[in-house]
């Protein structure tokens, strides 16, 4: 690495604030899904600079290579210097957005959280339920396909006991799925569904998706297939969606 590339370029500085802990953030990410388009176009209002488009540049590096070290690696596998590297910046530049390794950690989970909450919150009562329960199959897939990362290090989060993701699971996503439980008992209530158990429908769908991230490896080995393939993710899709839908068209 030359001189030039060693050096670190610190952004313009921003008034010092109190630094949440790693879990009170993380509830806070998860509270901001339906927020997230109303903040960008606050954002918008002011075209960044030069030097301020550099630095966010330089930050998502670090976390896209954060991301895939962590989600291989884990939070005690993974080293900083190992990201560093595969961020293509020092170790030194890399500390000064993130003084820790748990601080890096936590703002993957911070960005993962975001994605992969956000399917789950869009359905409602007034939804048809097969076309609702469709494009949730298909949003879970195309991050499945997109973003297997993000699945695999909440896997291997949950794993080690969700030390970190904890609060999440007890406070803002346990909020959203008691939320579509109300949703999925009203439609069988109804008689839109077949009778059914929300909560292990909500793990299946779960399940049924994830799947193709989690187990890439082998799906691949299995059918020589992966969802980045255009036909192998329509048959997905369908396959997917068949299964689920015949067991809940009323009857």
């Amino acid at each position: 690495m030359t001189d030039a590339a060693a050096k670190i370029v610190k952004p313009p500085r921003k008034p010092a604030v109190k630094r949440a802990s790693g879990a009170r953030k993380l509830v806070k990410a998860a509270q901001s899904v339906g927020d997230i388009k109303a903040a960008e176009a606050l954002e918008g209002h002011r075209a960044p600079g030069p030097r301020e488009r550099a630095g966010e540049a330089r930050k998502a590096a670090i976390l896209k290579a954060a991301l895939g070290v962590f989600a291989r690696l884990g939070l005690d596998g993974a080293s900083v210097e190992a990201i560093a590297q595969a961020a293509g910046i020092s170790k030194a530049n890399l500390l000064y957005y993130h003084p820790t390794k748990e601080a890096l950690y936590v703002a993957v989970l911070e960005q993962g959280l975001s994605l992969w909450l956000a399917p789950l919150s869009r359905f409602s009562e007034g939804d048809d339920p097969a076309e609702a329960i469709a494009a949730l199959i298909d949003a879970k897939l195309v991050l499945s396909r997109d973003h297997p990362e993000v699945s695999r290090l909440f896997a291997l989060e949950m794993l080690r006991g969700a030390p970190l993701l904890k609060p999440v699971l007890s406070g803002p996503l346990k909020a959203v799925f008691d939320a579509k439980v109300a949703v999925i008992e009203a439609w069988a209530a109804a008689g839109r569904l077949a009778p059914v158990d929300p909560p292990h429908l909500i793990f299946a769908l779960w399940a049924l998706t994830q799947h193709y991230a989690d187990f890439a490896v082998q799906v691949r080995a299995l059918t020589g297939k992966s969802l980045s393939e255009k036909r192998f993710m329509e048959e997905t899709r369908a396959a997917v969606t068949a299964l689920v839908l015949d067991g809940l068209r009323p009857r």
